[in-house]
């Protein structure tokens, strides 16, 4: 298992366009992949999930990967916050 821990930055929130992309994302890996906020998981393949979740602006978020590709699903969810500017 393996995680980072970030704090989203965007006075919108994490809104439905970068929502969609990162679960696009999260599904072509094997491993669970969730995000935990306020201790709370939820499933970073799904789209519903994450927008459920309704992530605002200063909100931490744990990214967690567990399985046989976690390293790489860990750095294309982390480079996803980044080029939608989230962090």
């Amino acid at each position: 298992m393996v995680y980072e821990e970030i704090v989203l930055k965007n006075a919108e929130g994490l809104h439905a366009r970068p929502a969609t992309e990162i679960a696009k994302s999260a599904s072509k890996y094997e491993c669970m992949i969730k995000l935990n906020i306020n201790g709370n998981e939820y499933n970073a393949k799904s789209v519903l999930n994450i927008m459920s979740a309704g992530i605002k602006d200063k909100t931490p978020i744990k990214i967690i990967c567990d399985g046989k590709d976690e390293g790489k699903a860990l750095t294309e969810m982390i480079n996803i916050f980044k080029s939608n500017s989230l962090v």
